[in-house]
């Protein structure tokens, strides 16, 4: 048997474990990562109270702790956490032209659909007076780009561009500092470059979203902060929510690819393994009612996959979160689709159109050969950054109004004040508010004057 096995499931089954969703709370901590924060913290640590303790570092030492958590995680010392907005300048000449080219235009077809979203207030004045919306951009936003296994700018642009669009008037970027001299990738820099971004500072993990939720000497404190990372990011924003806006809890990437008899085995396994590469714990699920389609696929990922760069990554993740499933017909795929509520739903089959009323709960769906979700990771146009875990049922991909916050006008004439006082006072008894009932009771003696 092949190490990059598709393994094909009955439905029962497969509800029974890849399709089985988990609370962000019940994970599972490798042995090894046990073993590096009982060192890292001289005692045994759970993940959940090595972020409150780095938090609290933060919170109270500032720069001097991140400086620490530099040196004893990532094993890096910088004089300066910054990068100097020269350097962010320069990265847009050192790396391959052909790259720098390939961000800039997905940065424009980034803004130029983030650009078409409505963002409009309203207002509604009549004889009662006026009631409406305004709308307005979050201050500042701090945006965490990943940099473990493989730099993303392609992140930075899909968080960072939205907040432009929407307004937002200071836009911080962290991310880990490269090992082991500290300096952050070329290709991230030249992205924040393409975006207008100058303020970068070399900081990951849970101490880069404790120093933007509560600022330091170096980092400022945000309004809201955006942007996918590890466990430790996700527990850290989930630590600090309240005190600052988050976007969400995002968890590893998952792909489902619904195909039928018409669709080509070769690029479903293509579709499949580019979500696999990703990471150990990503889930990559081909929903089919052809039997003979999912050993197909199965063959090809097999045949593929021995020959890609991250292909040990990919054999964990067709391991552990990944496979086929057979069901009676495309009615049943999609109904399991719904159950799942995958990040990306990709739709293989024959009339992919006809079929996407049948889509309730995804984060980004996909319709047709042509338009597969390796687009969307980089130029199609939405963001990338999208709801995972099957928070899709609740839960929108990051977009422009993300950045907005709205605020209620209300602006009434005398004459209207009085006559909902009437009924204001009512229910403010019912409620054994007597203080609210004496405000609304005070207009009523005023019902009348002039405005």
């Amino acid at each position: 048997m092949s190490e990059y096995t598709l393994r094909i499931y009955e439905l029962d089954e497969a509800r029974e474990s890849i399709l089985k969703r988990r609370s962000l709370r019940d994970y599972d901590v490798p042995p090894r990562l046990t073993e590096s924060l009982a060192a890292l913290f001289g005692e045994p640590t759970t993940p959940e109270e090595a972020v409150r303790r780095i938090i609290r570092s933060v919170r109270e030492r500032g720069d001097a702790a991140l400086h620490e958590w530099n040196k004893r995680i990532d094993g890096v010392e910088l004089e300066s956490l910054a990068v100097p907005p020269e350097r962010i300048r320069a990265a847009l000449e050192a790396i391959p032209a052909e790259v720098a080219d390939a961000l800039r235009f997905a940065a424009a077809r980034v803004r130029a659909f983030h650009e078409k979203q409505p963002l409009t207030g309203w207002l509604d004045a009549n004889a009662e007076g006026a009631l409406g919306q305004l709308v307005r951009p979050v201050q500042s936003v701090g945006v965490y780009v990943a940099g473990g296994t493989a730099p993303l700018p392609s992140s930075l642009l899909m968080s960072v561009i939205p907040a432009q669009v929407a307004g937002v008037a200071e836009i911080v970027v962290t991310t880990p500092p490269g090992r082991p001299d500290g300096n952050v990738p070329d290709v991230i820099l030249a992205a924040a470059a393409i975006c207008g971004v100058e303020r970068v500072y070399r900081v990951g993990g849970a101490q880069a979203v404790a120093a933007m939720a509560y600022g330091t000497e170096s980092v400022p404190r945000v309004a809201k902060i955006v942007g996918p990372g590890n466990l430790f990011v996700t527990l850290a924003k989930q630590q600090v929510f309240g005190d600052v806006g988050i976007d969400g809890l995002p968890g590893p990437t998952e792909t489902m690819v619904i195909a039928d008899e018409s669709a080509d085995p070769a690029l479903a396994a293509a579709d499949l393994l580019a979500q696999a590469e990703h990471d150990v714990l990503a889930s990559a699920i081909l929903v089919t009612p052809s039997r003979a389609l999912a050993e197909q696929v199965a063959a090809e990922v097999a045949r593929q996959a021995a020959r890609l760069s991250r292909a040990p990554i990919i054999a964990q993740s067709l391991a552990s979160r990944s496979g086929a499933v057979i069901v009676a017909d495309l009615a049943e795929a999609f109904a399991v689709a719904n159950e799942y509520a995958a990040e990306h739903l990709c739709l293989l089959v024959q009339d992919p159109w006809a079929w996407i009323g049948a889509v309730r709960e995804a984060g980004g769906v996909f319709l047709g050969e042509h338009s597969f979700e390796v687009l969307g990771d980089y130029v199609a146009g939405p963001s990338h950054v999208m709801p995972t875990g099957g928070t899709a049922r609740f839960a929108s991909p990051l977009n422009v109004l993300d950045f907005v916050k709205i605020t209620s006008v209300i602006g009434l004439r005398p004459e209207a004040a009085a006559e909902l006082s009437e009924t204001a006072a009512v229910l403010a008894r019912a409620e054994a508010l007597t203080a609210h009932a004496a405000s609304a009771e005070a207009r009523l003696a005023r019902k009348g004057d002039a405005p």
